[in-house]
Order: structure tokens, then sequence, then C-alpha cells
């Protein structure tokens, strides 16, 4: 199963240069990386990044990411994925840009 990470154009290419990161402010500041699944992808795009266009979808294997990655209740009870650990660019399955359509997002493919 993959779980995604939404990140803006810098905070991407920081973490491609670093090989790992520890998120972004938001994550920092909850103390976990927070992830969607592709089911909840589209909502966290609009939710949190509604106005802003150069995003990268990042793809993790869930399994790949080990017990660190534990499934909590967030937006409306439902339960979403949080990684307690940095996460490594060896995590990445692949990496796509997330452009800002007239309607929202547009997502890749197979995501949505």
């Amino acid at each position: 199963m993959l779980v995604y990470k939404i990140f803006r154009r810098s905070e991407w290419t920081a973490f491609r240069a670093a090989g790992v990161t520890a998120g972004a402010p938001v994550d920092l500041r909850d103390g976990f990386i927070h992830l969607s699944t592709a089911g909840q992808v589209t909502g966290t795009a609009a939710r949190h990044f509604a106005e802003e266009s150069d995003l990268v979808l990042v793809a993790l294997d869930a399994a790949r990411l080990g017990p660190d990655l534990r499934w909590e209740p967030a937006r409306g009870g439902a339960l979403f994925p949080h990684l307690y650990r940095p996460l490594r660019l060896s995590d990445v399955v692949w990496d796509k840009s997330l452009p800002l359509g007239a309607t929202g997002h547009i997502f890749p493919e197979g995501v949505v």
C-alpha cells in the first residue's frame, strides 16, 4: 500500500539534497510526519495547500516504513498514517509534480 506526502518544492529540494527530512514545519511542531492515503490526499491538498501551485507528491510504501508508521485518528476521526522517524530518500517510491489547476490540484493518474 502506498501512502503520500505533499512537499512544497523548496522542502522537496532540501530533502533531496540532504537525503533525510524531519518534515515540514507542521511535522516538526507535531512531532511526526503527516502522511495521507490515496483516499485522503486530495482532501489534504485542498485543506492545507489550496492556493499553492509548486508542490511535489511523494509516494511511500507503507510496509517499508516499518513500525514507526502509526495509524492515528485525525480529520473527522479517520485514521491517518503518521511517521515517527525522519523520512529517508530511500523510502521514496516515486515523486511527481502536483500542479494547481482551475478546480484544484491535478493528481497523477492512478493516485485518486
